[in-house]
């Protein structure tokens, strides 16, 4: 029987009134006061607490606010596309201490794994007799969005169960420990990276690809796209946005006092991951779980930690900078500062705002992470009333970093990148940007940030890319070790597909468009670059190393959906020729639209985007500019605004089929998978190559150039290993030329033998002259002299 236990909720109301009169400051009680939100286990009972000043402001009387129990039936299961349940309600009264409820719940089910727990909500009566929610932002389990009431779940029991304690274990017990930097990362977006779209699915393949190495099997291409890695870094897992015109993942049909009937839909949201809410960040996306248990993301954080012979580390990315404008509706205003590009910004100035989001950020690296990325902190801004300023809120970035963990008995501080280009949006940011802001904020001196050749707007397939970038690579030279580095991510590749294919396009890379893409962005001789001469730590993007298709992803859309499936339609020229559209697998939803060939498809996406412009985005004027078009387009006999929308929802939902990494294993390249696990194990028995130059080492490109770009680098080791490197990056091939004699240095005293050789360059090659081409490298090392 659920029932309200009132010595345990007087305990818990006694401690805020104790934090709130006691503490140093106002944000040291709300951190703590943090703590205690949310729902927790406390033996059998169930310690429930709300921050609801909404409630203060509607003057809700004490006597109209409640705990709301929603209890499923025996037999409830979650893996269904769609269920019709009835919940039995209960309302159990709080204690509040100013705008905090509390209450202490007995007979409430815990979830785990094998259990699906009671779910809750704050509960208010207004003065019409109308019954309203608060929804928990603290939630740990949200296997129905942010939208929904959360369940009960039991996490202390889930971290207690984690199979990787011996990892954590080999921490020194104490003092938190400050976790250092990865060597090399592999970034993953999940529903891209395996057939399941999961979680568990990633986790399983980990495992798969971890008892081949184990059992000594041979290793094939597609096992090698994940060997290599010292860290795993996983795109935001965290709920998203909702479809914004519905339907609802949970809609209520009917309801007494003491039932609720609801309409349950499994959540199929596809997103990249940085539409957020902020409500639920201490979650996991339940459009990633296979299950709808959390307990996969930490079966995933083990399945890396107890990879044989080299265990991974595991990243996660984190959205605190803004929330989409979908956040207003689930989270009370006080979290929200005004609107921005993506939506709202954060109020990091209340503090009980600025705690709440830090126990997210807690709650959810406890599930296992080695290291945070920060996405966008050049976006944690604040106004300064006094000098009548916007200023970037660096406190709170070092606040974030300065977070304990604590897994498995051992407290630690993890590894911390920050995203972070500002003046970014200033239109001259690509010029002004130094990418060290933080860096050189911040007490400790192994923070990192993304670097320059790894920032949003790269595009190393235009001619001349790489000598206009010559500043940026001599800042990585001097001052590159605290950089991430690498040119393809989640961010450029995208950027890629949107480039006009009229621009000075690099044709050396291939035959077609999509061949230039791929080679673009999986380059070998960049690659080379990369791993054995810039200093930093090199990170790959999974779709691109695959050179699998890539995009904007996102499926929520209804006011916006055709404009951003306008934006993307150049995309369609990089990433899909007539062949590829053919597959029957392969746009299966706008084919039932009636696009049956590539050239149908692409007859609307030439026009769209230019309707988009000429009617200012009126659905109704382009549906009938489209309708008039001599010959008819394809597709639908007569088009309107609902056909409009959803033709942008069938992109959406192919493109996001079309990107998954498993439709591209076939294609992978024996030399070029092969050549790229070589570089990431060269750079992982060299991790000295991640510091910036030294007084000894060397770096530069060949005069005159003449029509093509060579890079030669002379790298030093502490143990007196040199490392000499020559790139062809762009242009036409050489003359026959001894690598060794470009480099005063490496020219003198001999001993070089070759290490590395990008595709096609044969084993054959043992030194002296050679023909080098668009994207051909060699790697030489030679002992100390």
């Amino acid at each position: 029987m659920i029932r309200l236990d009132r010595a345990a909720t007087r305990q818990l109301a006694d401690r805020c009134r104790h934090l709130l009169a006691d503490s140093a400051t106002a944000f040291e009680a709300s951190r703590q006061i943090a703590r205690l939100l949310g729902a927790h286990r406390q033996g059998d009972l169930c310690a429930v607490g709300f921050w609801a000043p909404e409630l203060l402001e509607h003057r809700v009387a004490d006597g109209d606010i409640f705990v709301e129990v929603l209890q499923p039936p025996e037999g409830f299961e979650l893996v269904r596309a769609r269920q019709h349940v009835c919940f039995a309600r209960t309302r159990v009264p709080v204690e509040r201490v100013d705008s905090f409820c509390f209450a202490a719940v007995a007979g409430m089910r815990p979830g785990c794994r094998e259990v699906i727990g009671d779910f809750y909500a704050l509960s208010w009566r207004d003065a019409d007799g109308v019954w309203r929610r608060v929804l928990d932002p603290l939630a740990a389990s949200l296997p129905f969005g942010a939208f929904a009431p959360a369940e009960y779940y039991d996490v202390a029991g889930m971290l207690a169960r984690r199979t990787d304690a011996e990892y954590w274990q080999a921490l020194p017990d104490g003092d938190p420990v400050k976790l250092g930097p990865a060597v090399n990362i592999l970034q993953i977006h999940v529903p891209t990276a395996t057939p399941g779209r999961t979680l568990a699915s990633l986790a399983r393949h980990f495992e798969y690809v971890g008892e081949r190495v184990r059992r000594g099997a041979e290793i094939e291409r597609a096992d090698r796209l994940v060997l290599g890695y010292d860290a795993v870094q996983l795109m935001p897992v965290e709920p998203t946005t909702v479809h914004e015109a519905g339907p609802d993942f949970w809609t209520e049909e009917g309801d007494d006092e003491r039932s609720v009937t609801v309409d349950l839909r499994q959540v199929d949201t596809t997103n990249w991951g940085y539409d957020v809410v902020i409500a639920g960040s201490a979650a996991v996306n339940p459009a990633l779980l296979e299950t709808g248990r959390p307990d996969e993301l930490v079966d995933l954080a083990a399945a890396l930690h107890t990879f044989p012979f080299r265990p991974k580390k595991l990243i996660l990315d984190v959205v605190f900078g803004h929330a989409d404008n979908q956040g207003l509706e689930v989270l009370n205003a006080h979290f929200f500062a005004g609107p921005n590009m993506y939506g709202q910004n954060i109020n990091y100035r209340n503090w009980t705002v600025r705690a709440i989001l830090q126990e997210m950020q807690r709650r959810k690296v406890d599930y296992g992470a080695d290291a945070v990325r920060v996405d966008g902190a050049q976006d944690f801004k604040w106004w300064d009333i006094d000098t009548e300023e916007v200023r970037h809120d660096d406190d709170y970035l070092q606040e974030m970093a300065d977070v304990v963990q604590e897994v498995a008995g051992r407290r630690y501080r993890p590894w911390f990148i920050f995203e972070d280009g500002r003046p970014w949006p200033q239109e001259d940011w690509e010029l002004s940007s130094t990418y060290r802001a933080v860096i050189e904020t911040q007490r400790d001196d192994d923070v990192f940030q993304w670097g320059p050749l790894t920032f949003a707007h790269n595009t190393p397939f235009l001619y001349t890319f790489w000598l206009s970038k010559w500043w940026r690579i001599q800042e990585i030279i001097e001052h590159g070790s605290n950089w991430i580095s690498g040119c393809a991510n989640h961010d450029t590749l995208r950027r890629g597909t949107q480039i006009s294919p009229k621009l000075n396009i690099n044709t050396r890379l291939g035959d077609t468009q999509m061949d230039i893409l791929d080679r673009a962005y999986d380059n070998p001789g960049a690659q080379t670059l990369t791993y054995a001469a810039l200093p930093g730590v090199p990170m790959d993007f999974l779709n691109a190393s695959a050179r699998a298709s890539w995009g904007f992803i996102r499926n929520q859309d209804h006011r916006y959906g055709v404009k951003i499936m306008a934006e993307e339609a150049i995309s369609l020229d990089w990433q899909v020729d007539d062949y590829a559209y053919s597959v029957p697998a392969s746009f299966r939803r706008l084919k039932e639209f009636g696009f049956e060939t590539r050239e149908d498809l692409a007859r609307l996406l030439r026009v769209l985007p230019a309707l988009v412009d000429v009617t200012g985005y009126d659905l109704e004027g382009m549906a009938t500019l489209l309708n008039n078009v001599d010959p008819p387009l394809a597709g639908p006999e007569r088009y309107d605004p609902d056909i409009l929308r959803r033709i942008a929802r069938a992109w959406m939902d192919d493109m996001h089929d079309y990107c998954n990494v498993s439709g591209y294993l076939d294609l992978l390249s024996d030399a070029q998978t092969g050549f790229n696990l070589s570089l990431r194990l060269f750079r992982i028995d060299r991790a000295w190559l991640r510091h910036s130059f030294g007084p000894q080492d060397r770096f530069a490109y060949v005069k005159p150039v003449d029509g093509t770009v060579l890079f030669t680098s002379l790298r030093h080791g502490p143990d007196g290993e040199q490392v000499y490197t020559i790139v062809h990056m762009e242009g036409g091939p050489t003359d026959e030329i001894d690598p060794l004699t470009l480099d005063p240095t490496a020219s003198a005293g001999g001993g070089w033998s070759v290490a590395l050789r990008t595709p096609p360059i044969g084993g054959d090659y043992l030194g002296g002259p050679i023909t080098l081409r668009d994207s051909m490298g060699l790697v030489f090392t030679r002992p100390r002299q």
